[in-house]
C-alpha cells in the first residue's frame, strides 16, 4: 500500500522541496501534517485529494519506477465535492509535474464535452491504414530517448 497525494498550487512549495531531497538522506516527516488512512498509509492533510493505494506491478527504468495501482480508499476536501458527492475537479485544480521538462502544469480548464469533436469520419483512413509496426516503434525510441528512458 502507498500513498498518492494530488497537488494544487496552494501547496506547490512545499511539495517542490518534498520532490527536490531525497527521502534516504533527509527526514521528511515533519513537513506535512498526515493522518493514517483507513488503509493504513499516510494522508497528507492539507492536500485537496489523497488516494490510498495498493501496487499491482512496477516497472524500472533508468532513474525512475513506475508503479501500476488500484486505488483502495480517496479523501478529498468537501468544497472538491460536487452536488452528487463525486470529485470536481473544476474546483481542485491539479497541478501535474510534466517530466522531460521538469516544469508544473495548470488543469482544469474545459475545452470542450467527450464526443463533441465530430463523429471521426475525417479520419477513418488513418485509423483503417495505421503505421506499420517498425514505424511506430521507431517514434517510441526515439520520444523514449528523449525522456531519458529506453
Amino acid at each position: 500500500m502507498l500513498s498518492i497525494n494530488i497537488v494544487n498550487e496552494g501547496i506547490l512549495p512545499q511539495a517542490d522541496y518534498s520532490g527536490s531531497v531525497s527521502v534516504a538522506k533527509t527526514d521528511k516527516s515533519s513537513l506535512f501534517e498526515y493522518e493514517i488512512g483507513d488503509a493504513g498509509t499516510p494522508v497528507i492533510k492539507k492536500m485537496p485529494l489523497g488516494m490510498e493505494c495498493e501496487v499491482i506491478d512496477e516497472y524500472h527504468s533508468l532513474g525512475f519506477e513506475s508503479f501500476i495501482c488500484t486505488i483502495s480508499n480517496s479523501y478529498v476536501e468537501e468544497e472538491h465535492l460536487d452536488e452528487a458527492g463525486k470529485i470536481n475537479y473544476h474546483t481542485l485544480k491539479l497541478v501535474p509535474f510534466e517530466f522531460p521538462t521538469y516544469e508544473y502544469l495548470k488543469t482544469s480548464e474545459i475545452i470542450g464535452k467527450c464526443l463533441s469533436f465530430g463523429d471521426g469520419k475525417a479520419y477513418k483512413d488513418v485509423r483503417t491504414k495505421g503505421i506499420r509496426g517498425t514505424d511506430i516503434s521507431t517514434k517510441i525510441r526515439n520520444y523514449n530517448g528523449l525522456c531519458g528512458t529506453v
